[in-house]
């Protein structure tokens, strides 16, 4: 689409005829480069609408705001789950914009908008979105789908994977969600950190069997270690190939698969 590639700071990258990405300078350990926030804009419209406005720590967040509101009208913010790194910024953007801001959770409503509905199409900016309920990564996560593309924000990352949420966070519910993901075709991923990638069914189909053979893992360590073992006993047994500065992380995800597995 341009000559530019991804991480591209403060500059509108064009991902696809109708999705161009501005990305936030907050890298991390759970952000990757920083957060994805997505514009979108069918041919012709004046106006966007944006996913996801970033997150809220000062010159940074001022900056990122200042951009996306130098791009044009912006009428509609949507949130894709309810991390602060992805709805820090939704104050702001009202106060620059004025826009009308929608999300599963009550929490981040702004104006008269409403909650997010899983099948709801929203007709805005010339494009028509699709709302999916992909909890598991949160209670609250949502994907966006537009003409042939998926905005996934943190259910698929464009590198490594995902982490289950330690407070509202279910490995079942994120497991059909991938299911959900991979039914809608070879779409193009637009996720919210790390870069596009060209293949949902394959990319959902590689999460799948990496769940799946993490899950296997922490059944043989519960073998090797007593059923009784804790979430830091598993991660240290089995997560040798990951940097010990995850393991927190890490051990979220395997207190996920302990309660699914030990239901």
């Amino acid at each position: 689409m341009s000559g530019l590639e991804h991480p591209a700071y403060g500059l509108l990258r064009p991902v696809t005829d109708t999705a161009s990405v501005l990305l936030c300078d907050n890298p991390g350990l759970m952000t990757l480069e920083g957060t994805n926030t997505w514009v979108l804009r069918g041919p012709g419209s004046d106006e966007m609408v944006v996913v996801d406005p970033g997150p809220d720590d000062s010159v940074v967040a001022d900056e990122h705001i200042e951009r996306l509101a130098a791009l044009g009208p912006i009428p509609l913010v949507l949130i894709s789950h309810r991390h602060s790194d992805h709805t820090g910024g939704i104050d702001r953007i009202v106060a620059v914009t004025g826009a009308v801001v929608r999300s599963v959770g009550s929490g981040f409503l702004r104006g008269l908008g409403g909650p997010l509905t899983d099948g709801e199409v929203i007709d805005a900016a010339g494009l028509r979105i699709s709302v999916m309920a992909t909890p598991g990564h949160t209670a609250d996560s949502v994907c966006f789908l537009i003409d042939d593309a998926v905005l996934t924000a943190d259910t698929i990352l464009g590198r490594g994977t995902t982490v289950i949420d330690h407070e509202d966070g279910d490995l079942g519910d994120y497991l059909e969600s991938l299911r959900r993901l991979r039914g809608v075709g070879h779409r193009m991923v637009l996720p919210g950190h790390g870069p596009e990638l060209d293949d949902m069914v394959a990319v959902s189909e590689t999460y799948l069997a990496h769940r799946e053979e993490r899950l296997d893992q922490v059944r043989t360590a519960l073998g090797d270690l007593g059923d009784d073992a804790g979430a830091r006993q598993i991660v240290e047994h089995v997560y040798t190939d990951v940097d010990e500065k995850l393991w927190d992380a890490a051990e979220w995800s395997v207190q996920a698969q302990l309660n699914y597995l030990r239901r």
